[in-house]
């Protein structure tokens, strides 16, 4: 249902005449995939579901990715570190940022069904 409701929002803001000359991204993700949506209307998904946005998220997207086979770090020290990189990398990118973190909640096979 992610996938249908991206294509569905990204279609509203392509038509909308407000919208449509906003420049934004925004990143939506749920427990399998994560798609970015472009303010030109287009639905990405990432193929090993790293994404990233702004103006260092190339430098932050490939050190998450030099990262992510080392099994000691949690997802959110790899953000924490292709951040850190991607400032040093990047001279907009500012080295003080913040981490919000969801709380994952395990589901029961009995509940699903």
């Amino acid at each position: 249902q992610l996938a249908r409701s991206c294509v569905e929002l990204a279609k509203g803001w392509r038509t909308d005449k407000y919208l449509r000359r906003l420049e934004a991204s925004l990143l939506v993700a749920d427990k399998k995939d994560s798609f970015e949506i472009t303010g030109n209307g287009d639905v990405l998904e990432s193929h090993d579901g790293v994404l990233g946005v702004g103006s260092g998220s190339n430098f932050a997207i490939a050190a998450a990715r030099a990262q992510m086979d080392n099994p000691d770090l949690s997802a959110e020290d790899v953000a924490k570190k292709a951040m850190q990189i991607a400032s040093e990398m990047c001279i907009y990118t500012n080295d003080q940022f913040m981490v919000e973190s969801l709380a994952m909640v395990k589901e029961d096979k009995e509940t699903e069904e």
